[in-house]
């Protein structure tokens, strides 16, 4: 494409940005929020069971267990908070990499959060590191790393009050919801198990069996879980690790390494040089093998 058309396309797609973010201020001015009307429609849409069961997680920093709102929470409290324009752009894609922005807009007040960050095209796992290649993965990447980045900016948006009061209307909704029934119980160990989380590191979490379970704890599992489900901490953060079992090899060398202790002698004096003999030679008064033994000679 010829340089002044594509200078043409850019100026044409500048002014189109411009005249919708113009357009959007001007509603937002137009039809000004109602903070009564709003917190009212992020409490009731706090009281959505499927909301509250992803709006809170946890994650240990320094020994200490931090909770807060997720990314879905924050999504649904800037949809219901009005006049609020937020989102994630893929800026650029070079060298194996994409520079992306999230961003978060209070058309009203024009206050406004923005993050641009750096998403390696490569997938950490225990095996190692590799390079992505499919279009699908890449985006899958940036769009992992974009939520929480977009989690930052609604909250740096919003009022602190606001979220605080939508915290705990979700952990209100879980607590009268919380279902502690045995087809809970599995749905529950089967979600963990997705991460190798077995039933047993569960139950030792929460220090009693699955089907004795409170209301307080399984809000605290759920919290775990979504967590590990957005990335925000590890499965050892939370749960005992199996030791590993000793192989084969290993079983070997410990028994070669006692036998080889066994072999030493004491203040490093020589043994016998009689194979048949096993004691020093210092002690070797009532060989059997005396004769024709060097020691003797």
């Amino acid at each position: 494409m010829a340089r002044p058309q594509m200078q043409a396309l850019v100026e044409v797609e500048q002014q189109r940005a411009m005249a919708e973010v113009q357009s959007a201020i001007v509603l937002a001015k137009k039809f000004p929020r109602n903070p009564i009307e709003s917190m009212d429609r992020i409490a009731t849409a706090c009281q959505r069971p499927g909301l509250a069961e992803q709006a809170l997680y946890s994650y240990a920093r320094g020994g200490t267990e931090i909770t807060g709102p997720s990314i879905r929470l924050a999504e649904a409290i800037a949809q219901n908070w009005g006049n609020v324009q937020f989102g994630v752009k893929e800026l650029e894609q070079r060298s194996g990499e994409s520079t992306v922005e999230a961003f978060a807009w209070d058309m009203e007040s024009n206050v406004r959060q923005i993050k641009v960050f750096q998403v390696k095209h490569t997938r950490h796992t225990k095996k190692g590191s590799y390079r992505l290649e499919d279009p699908r993965d890449i985006y899958e990447a940036v769009a992992n790393q974009g939520a929480r980045r977009l989690r930052a900016c609604i909250l740096g948006i919003i009022p602190g009050d606001v979220i605080d009061a939508a915290v705990t209307q979700c952990e209100g909704t879980l607590k009268a919801k919380a279902d502690t029934s045995e087809a809970a119980m599995k749905k529950l160990v089967e979600a963990f198990r997705a991460f190798g989380v077995t039933k047993e590191q569960i139950e030792k979490r929460i220090q009693r069996r699955l089907d004795t379970i409170t209301p307080a704890q399984l809000i605290q599992l759920r919290k775990i879980y979504n967590s590990l489900k957005d990335g925000m901490s590890t499965v050892p953060d939370w749960f005992e690790m199996p030791q590993a079992p000793q192989t084969g090899n290993e079983d070997l060398k410990n028994k070669l390494k006692g036998k080889g202790k066994k072999e030493e002698e004491p203040d490093g004096e020589k043994a016998c040089p009689d194979k048949m003999c096993q004691v020093p030679a210092s002690e070797c008064k009532d060989c059997s093998h005396r004769d024709g033994c060097p020691a003797w000679e």
